[in-house]
């Protein structure tokens, strides 16, 4: 090959490097090896072969490539491949030796090596000499016209002001770099913007954004052979964001994976810093400490102080959470390191606040939390709630402490009512878990009942008191739910014939992957928030309020009775939580082998739970349970034994459903297939409300009915899923239906009961938000449910269904007629009435 055309051959593998990767390093390697290139040819294609290798990850094998590219090149051309080189040593995390690199290519090549070293700067936390850079950068490329060196910059100076939550700014200047990457035709690139995008959007607080700008991100840069590990690790932190964290850990140990893989050291311990905030998340102490000194160690040697900042305070948080020692030597400096990021400051100040009030330094303390509580107004919701919650510990009037405190609570329910995904609207609670603690220890120091009755309530299912939320319409939703039934009832089948179900499975788990990610996308169609009830708003009757609230370690009970509100310590969350273990046991043992000594363990539980959890009144009840009490069947409790028990995730929830105006009484019956009994249980009931029961419902026909009739009555296998919750579901002919068919329901009935194991239960998230089939349908508007809560015998639901069904023909509400039909066979169950 002649000079002349291994030189072009070289120009043309360095555009590849742009826009195809993978396809440039075939072309760099053919002009290395040719024997006749030339000198010039060679360092250009030694540096489009590093450049390739470095955008496909392969970042070791890079830095080879682009130091013989520096060695064989002249004057631009060297300083073409320190730039290039630069890059490569920051992801190694070598900032230093690249900043070294690219401050030799800036008296060649001035604005575009300029704007190189803003890169490393920035890594470096360096953010206010990188911002200089940038700016002085931006300009000269203008006047110049170097459309692709302008393109880099905008994505690099977006990526900081986004940091500095100059959010407009940040996504000004993506957009203008994605509009040049595409005239340039860098589809790669464009994908990368795409993932920028979403981090902006994740620092700003708008999730469905942000995951529509990662998925777009994912499907671009996997189609053009790009690194999907900066993926991963915005995703693990926009998850974490909103309290998914198992998912959010997942995410982050992946990318941790894929960043070594690739070569690129420089984010290994950034990811190691979120798995540490996943683990503070999750309360794991010393898991957050191991984490969070293993990335201090990695900053510290790849010179990067400013993370290294990072790093201490997440070492500081986790000792002070797990009440050891704190050693700080100059949390000035502390602070100072961390500018430039207001999130982490607050979260510094806030830290430092109770390093102080451990030392006893109040003037101290008070002067962190008044600068954190700056943080209140500006900036994403989640930093608002910060800075409300550190002007709430700072105020001395506990009046005006609680009000800084509902102002957080209120900044946080507003922006999470735009979510239209339950699952995230429930995880996303957990952003309120100080604000609520902090409340409720506020009105247990005033000692007024109803001052812990309105913090109990505000604190608990958030979610359910949205006014009118429910995810919009989506086409792409509705195609893909059918998919799953499909292959749901495809792999029972195959399961009983003994076929390979591995392909089955693993579809499965794709569609279920493909309809969560599409459901987190959508956003609701409306809701404020609803301000919880008042202990005078509360129209009882004869009833009684039994509201149980955790509070270090203990659960307190507050009842209210004819208008007059008490507080009292029913036990230990340790002690009641072990006397909760016994009663599924006992209930699922005693429906396969009657024995005695099972019979007196129950009873002898079930007589501690009733002196420990509830008063002596006998009169109907309204029980709002906590933690794992929303897993009691409360007709085992012998003061309960023919009493009508409703059981509400709130009172707010409670009068909510209470006041709904009654509809018209229609029925409507269905069953499911597997189960013995159940047709022959369907028809009876059906018989007694004079309605039809479909063969062979489908989940088509019980969404039918479901959305058209007053009461419903199902009668199916049921599955609660305590990692999926939302993948919860009954079985019908046809496959499952799901929590997401019955949230896309325009009505639900006003009663619903489920003859079905386990589904009445609902898997507790974020310390007090509900997630499961019930749950579902208390948000979508269902005023009552009958529902068991946990695993009950096929066989033997038959009586009781008609018991029950009997007497809601004759007009008893569902609480009574569950009541009665439960002491008219007396046996124990686990059914529970819901709501209302």
């Amino acid at each position: 090959m002649a000079p002349g055309a291994a030189l072009q051959a070289a120009r043309e593998a360095m555009r590849l490097a742009d826009v195809d990767p993978p396809r440039a390093i075939p072309a760099a390697q053919a002009v290395v090896r040719e024997t006749g290139a030339g000198r010039a040819a060679v360092a250009l294609a030694e540096q489009a072969w590093g450049y390739a290798l470095a955008q496909c990850g392969q970042v070791d094998d890079a830095v080879a490539h682009l130091r013989r590219a520096v060695r064989l090149g002249t004057g631009v051309a060297a300083a073409e491949s320190r730039m290039k080189l630069a890059f490569a040593l920051v992801q190694q995390g070598r900032a230093a030796s690249g900043l070294r690199e690219v401050d030799l290519a800036v008296p060649v090549l001035g604005a575009r090596a300029r704007g190189q070293r803003a890169v490393i700067l920035y890594h470096l936390g360096r953010l206010d000499d990188a911002f200089t850079d940038y700016q002085l950068t931006a300009r000269a490329l203008r006047r110049s016209g170097d459309r692709l060196a302008l393109q880099r910059l905008l994505v690099n100076r977006g990526i900081l002001q986004a940091e500095r939550h100059e959010f407009a700014a940040a996504i000004k200047d993506l957009t203008e770099a994605d509009v040049i990457a595409r005239e340039l035709g860098r589809d790669l690139v464009v994908g990368i913007i795409a993932e920028n995008l979403g981090f902006v959007e994740s620092r700003r607080g708008d999730v469905p954004a942000a995951l529509e700008h990662l998925d777009r991100a994912e499907e671009i840069i996997t189609r053009h052979g790009g690194q999907l590990a900066p993926v991963l690790g915005d995703r693990a932190e926009l998850l974490l964001s909103v309290g998914l964290v198992s998912e959010a850990r997942t995410h982050a140990e992946e990318a941790v994976q894929a960043f070594r893989h690739d070569g690129r050291r420089l984010r290994v311990p950034e990811m190691r810093l979120l798995l540490a905030d996943a683990a503070l998340h999750d309360a794991d102490w010393d898991t957050a400490s191991r984490h969070a000194r293993a990335a201090l160690n990695q900053f510290l040697r790849q010179g990067r102080h400013h993370h290294a900042a990072l790093a201490r305070a997440t070492v500081l948080r986790a000792a002070l959470n797990a009440g050891r020692p704190c050693r700080i030597n100059d949390p000035e400096a502390l602070v100072t390191a961390l500018r430039g990021r207001p999130a982490a400051v607050v979260e510094a100040h806030l830290d430092l606040a109770r390093v102080a009030q451990r030392r006893r330094q109040r003037a101290r303390a008070a002067e962190h939390l008044t600068i954190a509580a700056q943080a209140r107004t500006s900036g994403p919701a989640t930093l608002r709630a910060r800075g409300w919650y550190a002007e709430a510990l700072r105020r001395d009037d506990p009046r005006k402490a609680a009000a800084a405190a509902r102002h957080g609570l209120r900044v946080l329910d507003e922006n999470h009512a735009s979510l239209g995904a339950s699952d995230l609207r429930a995880h996303a609670a957990l952003h309120r878990a100080d604000l609520a603690s902090l409340g409720l220890r506020l009105a247990l120091t005033s000692g007024k009942p109803a001052d812990v009755f309105e913090w109990a309530e505000r604190g608990r299912a958030s979610r359910l008191l949205h006014q009118a939320v429910r995810p919009p319409d989506d086409p792409e939703l509705a195609s893909l739910l059918p998919q799953l039934r499909a292959t749901t009832f495809e792999l029972e089948s195959a399961r009983t014939s003994g076929v390979p179900t591995s392909k089955l499975e693993h579809r499965q788990v794709e569609l279920e992957r493909r309809i969560k990610n599409r459901s987190r996308l959508l956003r609701a169609s409306g809701g404020a928030p609803a301000d919880p009830v008042r202990p005078s708003e509360l129209d009882l009757g004869d009833r009684v309020l039994v509201q149980f609230v955790e509070a270090d370690g203990a659960v307190l009970a507050l009842t209210l009775a004819d208008g007059r509100m008490t507080l009292r310590r029913a036990g230990t969350v340790r002690e009641l939580n072990d006397l909760l273990d016994r009663v599924p046991f006992a209930l699922r043992h005693l429906a396969r082998r009657p024995r005695p000594e099972l019979r007196k363990m129950l009873r002898t539980t079930a007589e501690k739970l009733d002196e420990l959890l509830l008063p002596r009144h006998d009169r109907p009840l309204v029980v709002v349970p906590t933690g794992a009490l929303h897993s009691l069947p409360w007709s085992v409790l012998p003061s309960c034994k023919g009493k009508p028990v409703v059981v509400a995730p709130s009172a707010t929830l409670w009068r909510t459903a209470a006041r709904r105006p009654a509809r018209v009484r229609t029925f409507a019956v269905a069953s499911g297939p597997g189960l013995p009994g159940a047709e022959e249980e369907a028809q009876a009931v059906a018989d007694i409300h004079d309605t039809t029961c479909p063969p062979h419902a489908t989940v088509d026909d019980v969404l039918k009915a479901l959305a058209t009739a007053g009461t419903v009555h199902l009668a199916a296998h049921g599955r609660l899923n305590p990692g999926n919750p939302l993948f919860s579901a009954l079985s019908l002919h046809d496959g499952p239906l799901v929590v997401h068919d019955v949230q896309r329901l325009d009505q639900v009935p006003e009663t619903v009961v489920m003859a079905a194991c386990d589904v009445g239960r609902s898997v507790v998230v974020a310390g007090t938000e509900l997630l499961g089939l019930a749950a579902t349908f208390l948000e979508r508007g269902t005023s009552r449910l009958i529902a068991p809560v946990v695993p009950v015998p096929d066989a033997e639901t038959k009586d009781l269904m008609v018991a029950v069904h009997r007497r809601l023909r004759d007009g008893r509400s569902p609480a009574r007629a569950l009541a009665e039909a439960q002491e008219e066979l007396d046996r124990p169950t686990g059914f529970v009435c819901v709501g209302a």
